[in-house]
């Protein structure tokens, strides 16, 4: 699952992602309004977290215009404003949970969880690829049928390559999903913790394609 943190308070925003990935979740964060507003109608979210005080388009006008659009990601409303016709209006434009200023980051986290799991239904959270298969309420991978212990990093990296299955997944595009970068020391990485992964479960359990990439097929056996 990937996360968008809409924050312009780099703190805030460098602490939030910090948890998020801890726990599994690949993270991008923005702090301006118009590019917020841009990225969120892409789809390529499974939950936003959107502050409403945002430089160039504030939280409410962007969220609107997402819900205008049709854009129906869970949105989690943080903001450092407090009184309840405030909060009136962040429901009244489409969003799903709302938490204010400050906040515990474990608060935030079970928030979210809550979240993805109303979500879940259209998010089809159980996803199958070879032997693996991904629980993605439950953030758990098991192996046929055994779960895996992985780190956040590994649950990242075989999370993409499960909602994938069936493509040719090069290292760079890997590195740059599982750690934000693709330069040759992320790459090397990658290589780690394909060969650790196979170490827990079977040589050829992630396909390799060589000069291309890694693989998992789009089926379940």
């Amino acid at each position: 699952m990937r996360i968008l943190v809409a924050e312009d308070d780099r703190n805030i925003a460098v602490h939030v992602a910090a948890k998020l990935e801890a726990e599994g979740y690949g993270v991008d964060t923005l702090a301006h309004g118009p590019e917020i507003w841009e990225r969120g109608e892409s789809g390529a979210y499974s939950a936003i977290i959107l502050d409403l005080g945002l430089p160039g388009m504030d939280g409410l006008s962007i969220l609107k215009r997402w819900r205008q659009a049709g854009v129906a990601t869970p949105v989690l409303v943080l903001t450092a404003r407090g009184s309840w016709m405030e909060r009136v209006d962040g429901f009244d434009a489409g969003a799903d949970d709302y938490l204010p200023k400050p906040f515990r980051t474990e608060e935030l986290l079970a928030r979210l969880r809550a979240l993805l799991r109303r979500a879940a239904p259209s998010l089809h959270p159980v996803k199958a690829a070879g032997r693996f298969t991904l629980d993605e309420a439950s953030r758990r991978v098991s192996f046929d049928g055994l779960p895996l212990d992985l780190s956040p990093l590994e649950y990242r990296m075989i999370a993409y390559l499960i909602e994938r299955r069936g493509q040719v997944i090069s290292q760079f595009e890997l590195a740059s999903h599982v750690q934000g970068r693709d330069d040759d020391s992320a790459k090397n990485a990658v290589e780690a913790m394909i060969a650790r992964l196979r170490r827990k479960t079977e040589s050829g359990a992630i396909e390799t394609r060589r000069g291309f990439g890694y693989c998992l097929p789009d089926d379940h056996r």
